[in-house]
């Protein structure tokens, strides 16, 4: 597993950080995450290959998972729990596992993502199938929690993908449609909740966004199907309903997106008069 060099582990290109100013650290922390979208930009191609599979397996009834430990588990989680009030999709259909369980999500559980084990059997607890997608995400690559799952996800004939941030990593070669973002050394050594961890969440952004509009959740470039779950997004459903349906007054159109509860349920209802 020693066998490749982590870039992520790799030296910081700055040195005697607690002698910078405040000004210095914010500048070269932001020159260091300049260089993200140009390291995504050459992954594009694994990433439509790994999203396009994702679509074929939703459309069919499958569901997307992702996997990680750390800060990787936690973007997955994120990413996933979004995706209800964003896109009105039921909860259940995108799922974010992290190494040590919820109790992981805010302090870490020592040693949970060195479980070779405990990937697979958290994804045995959703009754994980063929029609399902396993995404898993660990920066280094090398998260035993996460290749563990994917190994035995591929024995099951399960699709599986990786988002990771080094090169040639174990995780990649347990993948079957890997993404490799790289990115090179952090500000602080080692510390991969700083690019590596805007990367991973770009490429989530990409992968669920993307699936979402392919799989009929956006229409034109609306979020015609989102939750109602306070004032602004209410607000927001009544002007879309508004200029989908040509309904002059606020009031009317926000009784009618109330009484059906989405933009998209509202205006066909509309229409269809």
């Amino acid at each position: 597993m020693e066998s490749f060099i982590k870039t992520t582990e790799q030296a910081s290109n700055y040195r005697h950080l607690e002698q910078m100013t405040v000004m210095e650290i914010l500048t070269n922390i932001n020159q260091e995450d300049k260089l993200v979208p140009a390291a995504i930009e050459k992954a594009i191609p694994q990433i439509e290959e790994l999203t396009a599979a994702v679509v074929d397996k939703m459309l069919a009834g499958g569901r997307l998972f992702y996997l990680g430990a750390g800060t990787s588990g936690r973007l997955g989680i994120l990413d996933a729990s979004e995706i209800p009030p964003t896109f009105g999709l039921p909860f259940g259909l995108v799922i974010g596992l992290i190494a040590g369980g919820t109790e992981a999500i805010q302090k870490p559980v020592e040693q949970a993502e060195d479980d070779w084990d405990q990937g697979w059997k958290d994804l045995l607890e959703y009754d994980i199938n063929e029609k399902d997608v396993v995404i898993g995400i660990a920066a280094s690559g090398t998260t035993p929690y996460v290749i563990g799952a994917l190994q035995k996800a591929n024995d099951k004939n399960i699709i599986t993908g990786a988002i990771t941030c080094n090169q040639g990593s174990p995780l990649a070669a347990a993948a079957r449609f890997p993404v490799e973002v790289v990115v090179g050394p952090e500000f602080i050594t080692g510390s991969t909740r700083m690019k590596s961890g805007t990367a991973q969440k770009l490429v989530l952004n990409m992968i669920s966004t993307t699936a979402m509009i392919q799989i009929g959740r956006v229409e034109d470039n609306k979020m015609v199907n989102m939750q109602l779950t306070n004032s602004k997004l209410i607000d927001r459903g009544t002007k879309m309903v508004m200029e989908g349906t040509g309904i002059k007054e606020y009031e009317v159109a926000q009784k009618l997106l109330v009484e059906f509860g989405s933009v998209k349920k509202a205006t066909d209802a509309y229409l269809r008069k």
